[in-house]
């Protein structure tokens, strides 16, 4: 089998590094193309393309631009199995440090690279999981044909081939699944957190608003103001204003006193 053998099609697809994974069939052979992810430092895309005429299989070479002999479907199976088993290693590998996140959520351990190690899992893991969505149907069809043109093969292992494909692509979904429940409780969090934050100021400026009445009224560059002749008169103005702050703080008071009865009494 060589190059010059495929339509331009075929060639086109196999040549592609951006081509989808994809199961096409011709009259005395097919082509499976894989685009599986590659884990090391970062995720990357890594296309594989093979031409397969019944039980015998050619891989494409992309440096020297030719189609290689790759064996049997045995040696197929045995090098996807390969990348297969060393993904599910990967994913487990990032289930975990989702799992370390999450714990320092319970933990209050928030620390300030919470949301760019977020940000990394969520952009690696979600290409993983799209990688691996197409992966898992292309290999259903690829397998599916194999049997009806019965071929020799091992049915179980490529079958076990297909479950460890459907295994990466179900782990990586439930980790995007948990990234978003996570995000949503770091939320959660991060706004009560900053509920209480309003909430002080808000008791802050309440604090200095019966203080600022007195003071800018008090304060005023005009004739007839109250007390400024009483020699009693910035005593006068302190009494008034601490009775202005209960005044004020008076309903909180009340409403607080009433929440804790009302929980002490659900308490018993």
């Amino acid at each position: 089998m060589k190059l010059e053998d495929l339509d331009s099609y075929l060639l086109e697809d196999i040549q592609s590094d951006d081509h989808p994974s994809d199961f096409i069939k011709r009259e005395d052979f097919y082509t499976l193309v894989l685009r599986l992810p590659n884990v090391n430092k970062t995720v990357t895309i890594r296309s594989y393309a093979f031409v397969i005429e019944r039980e015998l299989v050619y891989r494409y070479d992309r440096k020297n631009n030719r189609l290689e002999d790759f064996g049997t479907l045995k040696n197929l199976q045995l090098f996807l199995e390969e990348k297969v088993e060393k993904l599910i290693k990967n994913v487990k590998h990032f289930h975990m440090e989702i799992d370390n996140l999450e714990e320092s959520l319970y933990q209050e351990n928030i620390s300030d690279e919470f949301m760019q190690k977020w940000i990394t899992y969520k952009k690696d893991i979600s290409l993983i999981s799209r990688l691996m969505f197409h992966a898992a149907i292309v290999s259903e069809l690829f397998i599916a044909h194999l049997k009806r043109e019965k071929v020799k093969f091992n049915k179980h292992a490529f079958d076990d081939l297909h479950e460890e494909i459907s295994r990466v692509r179900d782990l990586s979904k439930a980790g995007v699944e948990k990234l978003d429940n996570l995000y949503d409780f770091y939320r959660a969090k991060v706004d009560e957190k900053m509920n209480k934050n309003v909430y002080y100021l808000t008791m802050l400026s309440g604090i200095f608003l019966p203080l600022t009445l007195a003071t800018g009224f008090f304060g005023m560059n005009t004739g007839g103001l109250p007390y400024t002749d009483d020699p009693h008169g910035t005593l006068k103005v302190v009494v008034l204003s601490l009775v202005l702050e209960i005044i004020f703080f008076l309903p909180f008071i009340l409403q607080n006193f009433k929440k804790i009865k009302k929980f002490k009494r659900e308490q018993e």
